[in-house]
């Protein structure tokens, strides 16, 4: 599914940045199915370092109470699909940089299907400032 058409993905600046959805995972969670889609971005295609760099931004019901509220992001590389088929490990999951400094970053904002109404209690949660 990675020849799909590059659109415009909303960020938390005034840039928009260009992917492509590469593939949807599905999976099951607490006795429910869900889906996931995972992107591809234009800009880091043209880079050596990340040509093969996918990435699944998302948002669930812990997003603004025990999570970041513009949602959290788990990376990948195309390598890690096997068969087509992928391990989601919600560990992994961090925060953009936009979490911490809010003003200096362009951080892609988590397209609506990519939603989860679930409570993902996994990877990066909510940050404290130091005083």
């Amino acid at each position: 599914m990675h020849e799909a058409s590059w659109f415009k993905m909303e960020t938390s600046g005034k840039e928009k940045k260009t992917y492509r959805t590469y593939g949807i995972l599905h999976f099951s969670l607490y006795g429910t199915t869900f889906k996931l889609y995972v992107y591809q971005s234009q800009q880091l295609m043209s880079t050596e370092k990340y040509a093969d760099h996918l990435f699944i931004p998302f948002t669930d019901s812990t997003n603004g109470e025990e999570s970041y509220e513009n949602g959290r992001y788990i990376d990948l590389s195309i390598t890690d699909v096997e068969n087509g088929k992928f391990m989601i490990d919600f560990n992994k999951a961090y925060n953009p940089y936009c979490a911490y400094i809010s003003d200096v970053y362009n951080c892609p904002v988590p397209p609506k299907e990519n939603n989860l109404p679930v409570k993902i209690k996994a990877g990066e949660m909510k940050y404290g400032k130091i005083h």
